[in-house]
């Protein structure tokens, strides 16, 4: 069968590669061609054009750069009609994907949806969309399911695909370095530059710590590096698992990178600050009360959110202070393991592309 799989972001690059990997396993004939990254091509599919030009992060930039999104969405239809895939995989990247959906929907191309749009944290007005133009729906987080349910839409719950894309058995042998701590800004540029020179002042103020950036891959030094100017700031890249494996605690933005951090078992301090006016309009229409996948996911403050004006250097070591060797840590960690079991067990991307080709050819 032809496949044509859109992601916009390294996650969903991430995610796209396993499920691609899985694929071919079950569909040898199988042909590829996507909207990804390294790792999707790396599988061997044709990409069409790499994510790092499609992330366009917060209400101001996207009306910033509105005119290359349309381009890259007429791009996209016309490529995907030349192509005729036999089904179109979205994954995640709603703003965009939904889009494709509609037009995909209308051309009589199976539409199939992995990882749901957060349509439960805001914008569910897409519900509408999604039962219209999706033929199918597979989600990653247990309560989705539910949540579907209730608006009459069957999903199927597939398990998280973090518990495929994480080695555990390689990193157990890793332990935690005494006086390190990770830090992680983000993917996007646009956060990086919020987040990052906060983290800064947290390592200056902590000379006694040894300070790691895990950079994400479409983050250069060049980039990078004047931001960590005056310091002793350790970059390491592609090697994320194994920085937080060996560290005491890490200070993380919001993201999937917060339920990554877990899932191996490091504390961690989730942080996040935009713009005035995108955080103020984010406030308008966001409904969910948790900012990381965690506390989501457990429905409890698990791991401490450190949002907007209380993202500064002094909040963040008192919870360092706490971390480091409180009480806090240690029901952290029983908190991670309840977790850990909600998810369920590894198998994802398997029993994502079973599903995939089976519903397919029915």
């Amino acid at each position: 069968m032809k496949y044509y799989i859109i992601a916009g972001e390294a996650s969903g690059d991430l995610h796209g590669s396993n499920l691609i990997k899985e694929l071919k396993k079950n569909d040898p004939e199988a042909d590829f061609r996507v909207w990804g990254g390294d790792l999707m091509q790396k599988q061997g599919a044709e990409l069409v054009k790499h994510y790092k030009d499609l992330a366009f992060m917060g209400f101001a930039e996207v009306l910033m750069n509105i005119r290359t999104i349309l381009g890259n969405i007429k791009y996209c239809k016309k490529d995907l009609l030349a192509y005729q895939p036999d089904v179109l995989i979205l994954i995640d990247y709603p703003g965009f994907n939904l889009r494709i959906s509609a037009f995909a929907k209308e051309h009589h191309i199976p539409v199939h949806f992995y990882i749901s749009p957060q349509i439960w944290a805001w914008k569910e007005s897409r519900i509408t969309k999604i039962k219209k133009t999706i033929d199918k729906m597979y989600v990653i987080l247990p309560f989705e399911k539910e949540y579907y349910k209730k608006h009459h839409f069957e999903v199927d719950f597939v398990g998280h695909p973090l518990l495929d894309a994480i080695d555990f058995e390689a990193l157990k042998s890793l332990e935690a370095r005494k006086k390190q701590i990770a830090l992680l800004p983000g993917s996007r540029k646009q956060e990086v530059s919020k987040m990052l020179p906060v983290m800064v002042e947290v390592a200056k103020n902590n000379p006694d710590f040894q300070f790691v950036l895990a950079a994400a891959p479409s983050l250069n030094d060049r980039f990078l590096k004047p931001f960590l100017a005056d310091t002793d700031i350790q970059i390491i890249r592609n090697k994320t698992y194994e920085v937080l494996k060996n560290s005491q605690l890490a200070i993380v933005t919001s993201g999937t990178a917060t339920l990554e951090t877990a899932l191996l078992k490091t504390p961690e301090i989730v942080v996040y600050k935009t713009s005035p006016i995108s955080y103020w309009i984010g406030r308008m229409l966001v409904k969910i009360k948790y900012i990381s996948l965690v506390n989501l996911i457990l429905d409890r403050k698990a791991v401490p959110e450190l949002i907007q004006q209380d993202c500064e250097a002094q909040t963040i070591q008192k919870q360092i202070n706490n971390l480091i060797s409180g009480p806090e840590r240690v029901t952290m960690m029983q908190d991670y393991g309840e977790l850990h079991q909600i998810l369920g067990g590894p198998g994802a991307s398997k029993r994502l592309a079973q599903l995939i080709i089976k519903n397919t050819k029915s």
